[in-house]
């Protein structure tokens, strides 16, 4: 079985590089035989996005663009999820917990969440279920899921914010520690401003208490923190990996191998690193695949790469979900009864 199960729809900053971006995604589907970067190209294209904007997020032509790329790379199983921090409904939320204070950092972030923060929860859940019976005619099962930030004492406001809603299941992650947003290229010098060891240490206490407040059905990207490569000797983390573990196992909450930053930031690696994944693993937690596509083409991506990795570490199923329950299926196989 060859899933992904961490897929995001178009999100913002809306800059124009996010208008770049998009155009090659559009291109990559739909080429235009005029040459690039002629006039024609320019005017065709900026007519296209023109079009693309007008249409919003969650058109259902932007959202079947996944549904054409995930059967050109074989997935059989989809789950696609967006940012809490995409919907108008969570402002009290983010603006509670994250620093959008009158400092430097906090200036910058809420900037940032203007511009991101531009949906309807409605408008999404209503676009994703519309979408499942056409997916399903091509072969693909469509689940519906929610990346939903997690910060410590958040717990009732978030179920809150949850519980309007039939999610097929509910991705925990955590960006802010203490309030920053520590993958935003913007605010990512406040690094060169901590002490390696003691910042690892509060990030997996609060990825710890994110597991263990039950409120998800897997927790994604648990290194992410490494995300701008500031990272101390792992050997110092290892004591972390294992805390990690445990709360997995004991909560019997599943994680993922997400290809995200392997792909798209500094690092270069797998979430999680191969020496936390085989602590994971000696802890028997569950995972499933992700590419954590943001762009239609990159679904998929290196989702055969990590699913060889799990096979070569003896795993041999996967989790997906539907109506918040965990259902193992074999890799390349049919499902378990």
């Amino acid at each position: 079985m060859k899933v992904d199960y961490h897929v995001h729809l178009e999100e913002g900053p809306y800059s124009l590089k996010w208008a770049d971006r998009t155009n090659q995604s559009l291109d990559y589907f739909h080429p235009y035989s005029e040459p690039r970067h002629s006039y024609q190209w320019l005017q065709a294209s900026m007519d296209r996005l023109s079009k693309r904007m007008k249409l919003g997020a969650y058109d259902e032509s932007w959202v079947d663009l996944y549904l054409i790329e995930a059967k050109r790379k074989g997935l059989k199983e989809v789950g696609i999820v967006d940012h809490l921090y995409r919907f108008e409904e969570s402002r009290f939320y983010f603006e509670k917990y994250m620093d959008v204070s009158d400092s430097d950092i906090g200036r910058k972030q809420r900037v940032w969440l203007d511009q991101v923060m531009t949906q309807q929860m409605d408008s999404f859940v209503e676009a994703v279920e519309k979408a499942k019976p056409r997916w399903a005619e091509q072969g693909v099962t469509l689940r519906m899921g929610i990346e939903a930030d997690y910060f410590p004492g958040c717990e009732s406001e978030l179920e809150q914010l949850l519980e309007k809603y039939d999610w097929d299941y509910v991705i925990g992650s955590v960006h802010f520690v203490d309030g920053w947003g520590f993958d935003n290229p913007d605010t990512k010098y406040h690094y060169d401003n901590l002490d390696l060891r003691l910042a690892y240490q509060r990030f997996f206490t609060i990825v710890e208490s994110a597991i263990r407040s039950e409120l998800f059905d897997f927790v994604a990207h648990l290194d992410n923190f490494k995300v701008f490569n500031y990272r101390p000797d792992e050997k110092e983390l290892l004591n972390h990996y294992h805390e990690i573990g445990k709360a997995l196992a004991e909560t019997d909450t599943a994680t993922e191998i997400n290809a995200g930053l392997y792909y798209r930031y500094p690092v270069k690696e797998m979430c999680p690193s191969p020496a936390l994944l085989d602590i994971l693993l000696e802890h028997g937690v569950h995972f499933t695949l992700s590419s954590d596509s943001h762009f239609p083409e990159d679904i998929g991506s290196y989702v055969d790469q990590n699913k060889h990795t799990l096979l070569e570490k003896g795993i041999k199923n996967v989790a997906t979900f539907e109506k918040r329950n965990r259902i193992r299926k074999p890799i390349g196989e049919p499902a378990l009864k």
